[in-house]
C-alpha cells in the first residue's frame, strides 16, 4: 500500500480534504454589532392596532345583530296582529254574529275577540285607517267583521324607524295581508 492511500482517506489521498469551492460571503451566525437587532415578536403598537380592529369589528356586528333582532320583533308583532285579525274574522263566521277588532293608537295596543288588550313592543307605533263611523273616539279605530266573512276593511300600520308594516284588511272578502315596506321621508 502506498502511503496516503488507504481506507482512512477514502482511497483518494489527501486531495479530498481540500474544499473544491469557496463561498464568497459565508453566512454569519454572529450578529452584526453595528446594527441593532430586533427580537422576533410584535410591538406594542402592532398589538394595539389589532385590538382596535377587533373592537371595531365587534361593534359593527353587534349593531347589525341588534337591528336584526328589532326587525324580527316587529315582524313577529305584525304577524301576531294579522293572526288576531284572522281569528276575529273566523269568530264572526262561526258565531254568525258581527265581531269587532279595536286598535288603541294612544296605548299602542289592540283588542280582539279572544284576547284582552295586547301591547305592542316598545319603539313601535301603531296607526289605523278605517271608516269614520268605526272610530269610537279620537284614538281608537275599529274594523268590524261580518258573519259572511266580509268586513268594513281598513289598514293597520306598524312603524319602527323608517320601516313600516301594513296589515291590510279587504272589505269585500275580509282577507288579511301583511306588507313590509320602507317609509318614504
Amino acid at each position: 500500500m502506498k502511503p496516503g492511500f488507504g481506507i482512512r482517506d477514502g482511497g483518494f489521498g489527501k486531495a479530498h480534504l481540500r474544499q473544491p469551492f469557496a463561498f464568497a460571503n459565508p453566512p454569519s451566525r454572529i450578529p452584526n454589532r453595528g446594527h441593532a437587532s430586533r427580537a422576533n415578536g410584535f410591538t406594542l403598537l402592532e398589538m394595539l392596532a389589532v385590538i382596535l380592529l377587533i373592537g371595531i369589528a365587534v361593534a359593527a356586528v353587534s349593531v347589525s345583530v341588534t337591528q336584526g333582532l328589532a326587525s324580527a320583533r316587529v315582524r313577529a308583532a305584525s304577524s301576531e296582529l294579522a293572526g288576531a285579525l284572522r281569528a276575529t274574522r273566523a269568530q264572526a263566521i262561526v258565531r254568525g254574529k258581527e265581531q269587532n277588532f279595536d286598535v288603541d293608537t294612544s296605548a299602542n295596543s289592540y283588542r280582539s275577540v279572544r284576547q284582552k288588550d295586547v301591547r305592542l313592543p316598545k319603539g313601535l307605533r301603531v296607526s289605523i285607517t278605517s271608516a269614520q263611523a268605526d272610530q269610537p273616539n279620537d284614538h281608537t279605530g275599529r274594523i268590524r267583521f261580518f258573519p259572511d266573512g266580509s268586513s268594513t276593511g281598513g289598514r293597520i300600520t306598524l312603524q319602527s324607524g323608517k320601516r313600516q308594516w301594513h296589515v291590510n284588511v279587504s272589505w269585500l272578502t275580509g282577507e288579511v295581508r301583511v306588507v313590509d315596506t320602507v317609509a318614504v321621508r
